[in-house]
């Protein structure tokens, strides 16, 4: 028999003991850890001070220098917290955020950015800095700095490959690579305020991680024997989740072609709405997104 259960995060605290390669690996996790904590630290305090005191797109015909000391100018924009009004206009149009929370927003973004060059910063200047460290080629909020936000702000407290799915699927236009802000501020608005079909729309992207445009039987496979664990008394635990897969492939697979595509799903989550987080959280609870917005006092 299986039981559902919720991932945690569990922080080990590691001695350095033994040989050199042992020690290299305890620093390295040790840094890591605090990288995180200060991370929390960050984002938090920032949070409770707001609550206390309560893009240019380029054009085509446009010269290719002009465009890049735009770009130049923006990439400036963001690490300083600031929108130019153009800008800040674009965004308002392709998000469901107003100006006052863009620009708290863009605050928040700015705070995750320092902590991501603080941890690599840190890592670097370890004693195996120069085998752990690797130069991130691309400024924004990498897949660290991302995981802990969604655990400690939105309470996301879900399996490595969804965490991962979640981070590759926040900016289709750029999946895999650090958040920029318009990036950022575009899956944020989907996360937590999109309408019915975005939202389907994103989870499907997660539960498809292969991105071919199906969720498959051996993706449904993995990704509920992830939510699952195994009993003492099971001979086989594989068995079950199987059985739960076909059940599953029933009630999404409308066409009956073996496999749940993005029209199977959404005509199924349209019909049962509780059914777009089946195989897996990737969403914000509501409580949590009111408690994010009211920490911003805006």
């Amino acid at each position: 028999m299986y039981s559902v259960s919720s991932s945690g995060i569990n922080n080990n605290n590691a001695v350095a003991v033994g040989s050199s390669t042992a020690a290299v690996g305890v620093v390295e996790k040790s840094t890591k850890a605090h990288a995180n904590t200060v991370l929390l630290k960050s984002v938090s305090a920032f949070l409770a001070s707001n609550k206390r005191n309560s893009s240019n797109q380029s054009k085509a015909s446009e010269a290719s220098l002009k465009t890049s000391r735009r770009s130049k100018k923006d990439r400036m924009d963001e690490l300083s917290g600031k929108i130019n009004p153009k800008l800040l206009e674009h965004l308002r149009k392709k998000t469901r955020f107003n100006k006052d929370e863009l620009d708290a927003l863009c605050r928040i973004y700015r705070k995750l950015v320092s902590n991501c060059q603080y941890a690599t910063k840190t890592l670097a200047s370890g004693p195996s800095g120069a085998a752990i460290a690797k130069p991130q080629t691309q400024e924004g909020i990498d897949r660290i700095v991302f995981r802990e936000l969604l655990h400690s702000t939105f309470d996301i407290v879900t399996e490595e490959i969804l965490m991962e799915r979640i981070f590759c699927s926040w900016d289709k236009a750029h999946e895999g690579l650090p958040l920029r802000l318009e990036g950022w501020l575009v899956g944020l608005s989907v996360f937590l305020r999109g309408s019915p079909s975005e939202r389907a729309v994103f989870c499907f992207r997660v539960y498809d991680l292969n991105g071919d445009g199906f969720i498959t039987k051996d993706e449904m496979f993995t990704l509920l024997r992830n939510c699952l664990i195994k009993q003492p008394q099971d001979e086989d635990p594989d068995e079950g989740v199987k059985d739960l897969v076909e059940i599953v492939l029933r009630k999404f697979d409308l066409d009956k072609d073996g496999k749940v595509s993005l029209d199977d799903f959404m005509r199924t989550v349209a019909a049962q709405p509780l059914l777009i987080e089946a195989f897996g959280q990737c969403l914000p609870t509501e409580s949590a997104i009111i408690s994010f917005f009211s920490t911003l006092q805006v």
